[in-house]
């Protein structure tokens, strides 16, 4: 077959396939982010343990009780938002109106504390977790193998952000959590339970990461440090997309994925700090981001 750009196209396909992959978990991960972000004032530092905990939480549901895969995309994230919520109650609430600085220590206290308790348990090694049966396999396209799950992963990532940028901008429900970051003494004179909508809207924050670290669990070995490798590029991502912008988050993650398949193929010695360079230009061309609202 032709080469393309001077490679043959299975390498090249297979970057890009890689990067869209990267980029679904950095899309779904810094959605989560922007959420928390945009309408709680929040910076979520918990963010990549909360990652770990769903993919744990799918491990051990399986290893134990018999949990499969797709009971354990619902459950994971349910299991780990009940966490959320309860650190939210019992602590974050205090912090809505302080500077951003308090809200990031006392989340990156957390993650350490979360981490270094599963390293405790359960070490450093990784664990395996198997596709389902039917997402097992994969599709010869001519030009490269697409292996379903990867598939499967690129699909489930795009329907969970698009339909919760959806849900955020185009629903009553929305237009509710929008305002009531804007004005929420307006909002509950209207007779709506701020405080629990915060709540529910950091439950659902967290319940992304958890849905990201289900999908992950097969790909890459169930590990207590598996969200501290990833958290810091996710919050690249974020800034890049402008913080607390829904549509920027979900748009940047695919295409900074996309950005390192193509590095690995080109510069292979970038691939790692690719992100972080657009991330230098983005912020010095535009503070606020792709997507963000100049102040």
């Amino acid at each position: 077959m032709a080469e393309l750009l001077g490679f043959p196209p299975q390498v090249l396909f297979g970057q890009l396939l890689i990067g869209l992959i990267n980029g679904s978990f950095y899309a779904l991960l810094s959605l989560g982010l922007a959420i928390i972000f945009g309408l709680l004032n929040i910076i979520n530092f918990a963010h990549g343990a909360q990652y770990m905990l769903g993919a744990f939480v799918a491990w051990l549901g399986l290893k134990f009780l018999g949990v499969n895969y797709w009971v354990s995309l619902i459950l994971a994230p349910v299991v780990v938002a009940a966490i959320g919520i309860a650190i939210e109650k019992t602590m974050l609430r205090r912090l809505y109106k302080e500077d951003h600085l308090y809200g990031l220590l006392l989340t990156f206290g957390l993650a350490l504390i979360i981490e270094g308790s599963f390293i405790h348990f359960f070490g450093v090694s990784g664990q395996p977790f198997s596709a389902p049966e039917l997402l097992q396999g994969g599709n010869n396209l001519g030009f490269m193998f697409l292996p379903t799950y990867r598939a499967w992963i690129i699909v489930a990532s795009l329907i969970i952000c698009f339909g919760t940028w959806y849900m955020i901008e185009r629903t009553k429900l929305g237009a509710y959590l929008r305002a009531g970051t804007e004005n929420p003494q307006l909002l509950q004179a209207f007779g709506i339970n701020v405080p629990l909508l915060i709540t529910l809207t950091y439950g659902y924050g967290v319940a992304l990461a958890a849905f990201a670290g289900v999908l992950a669990a097969p790909i890459y070995s169930v590990s207590p440090v598996m969200g501290s490798n990833l958290l810091i590029v996710v919050f690249a991502v974020v800034v890049i997309g402008g913080m607390g912008s829904i549509f920027g988050a979900i748009v940047t993650g695919l295409l900074m994925g996309l950005i390192e398949g193509l590095t690995k193929v080109f510069y292979p010695e970038a691939s790692t700090t690719v992100i972080f360079l657009v991330m230098i230009i983005v912020l010095l061309i535009r503070p606020a981001g792709l997507f963000g609202k100049e102040a």
